[in-house]
């Protein structure tokens, strides 16, 4: 079996863009992992939801990142990119982050900008820290990774609070510190999204959020604008809440679940995508 490609070798690849799906526990990321992604995202908003009930909105904490990173990671063989948030802390804080992430097998980090507790990118309310303060974080971040191939994204939520053209000046000063990949969070417009790719040199992410502030656009599209990573977030959580509600609104409303059958996989199926024969045959064996 040939051995999945790094995110650092599929960004080497300037022709393609790398769409990354938003996976939040093991099962999510096994399925990604099986329709044909070959990288995927530990979403902060997703993983807040899921293990906390809660929105993305500073509840999550560096050992809850950090234990269900490790559960994502031991599901798959491609590479999983984590959403590290601010980092948890000071720059001793972000430098250990790397520093258990990258052992885990994390192919990399995204590391925002914003003020403690933060909030998801596409609400209101955002702040941002002083660039002076995030910058120690960021070469905290690149010092503390062993291997080249552990990706830093450095994510600014500056164009909400302080404009378009700080965040694009901040996008700037962070690859000039280091930073593989920038990441200007929550344009508003094509226009805007052009005119990030047009001014900051450096591979960049584009947060393709259902009904965000960002336009949704096509992989090809995001290509031809000058991105190189595509993030979708969340499109895993709502569908999978979306269906989960409809299922059980019927069996509370009926005792039943026919009609909803067709939101469903079987149980023969799901035993088979979670290998249950290769470990009723570990069981055989160790008897």
């Amino acid at each position: 079996m040939q051995k999945p490609r790094s995110l650092r070798e599929q960004l080497e690849d300037k022709n393609r863009i790398i769409v990354l799906p938003g996976v939040f526990d093991a099962l999510s990321a096994r399925i990604a992992e099986q329709v044909g992604f070959e990288a995927m995202f530990q979403t902060g908003y997703g993983s807040s939801a899921a293990l906390l009930g809660m929105p993305d909105f500073g509840f999550l904490n560096a050992g809850e990142t950090v234990d269900n990173a490790r559960r994502i990671i031991r599901a798959v063989s491609v590479p999983v990119l984590v959403d590290a948030d601010t980092g948890y802390g000071n720059p001793l804080n972000v430098w250990r982050l790397v520093r258990d992430l990258e052992a885990l097998g994390a192919a990399g980090i995204f590391l925002e900008d914003q003020i403690w507790p933060k909030r998801c990118g596409h609400m209101v309310g955002k702040d941002v820290i002083p660039k002076d303060d995030y910058l120690p974080k960021l070469k905290a971040a690149v010092e503390a990774r062993k291997s080249r191939d552990f990706i830093i994204v450095a994510r600014t939520d500056a164009r909400a609070p302080l404009g378009l053209d700080e965040a694009i000046e901040r996008g700037k000063a962070y690859r000039k510190a280091g930073a593989d990949v920038i990441f200007v969070e929550a344009p508003r417009t094509v226009e805007e999204l052009k005119k990030v790719a047009d001014e900051i040199d450096a591979p960049l992410v584009a947060n393709m959020i259902e009904d965000g502030v960002t336009p949704n656009l096509t992989g090809p599209e995001l290509l031809k604008l000058g991105y190189r990573i595509a993030v979708w977030p969340l499109s895993g959580l709502y569908s999978a809440t979306y269906a989960m509600r409809e299922v059980f609104t019927e069996l509370k409303k009926t005792s039943y679940t026919k009609k909803t059958r067709k939101m469903m996989v079987t149980f023969k199926d799901f035993n088979e995508f979670v290998d249950l024969q290769k470990y009723m045959g570990l069981e055989k064996r160790y008897s």
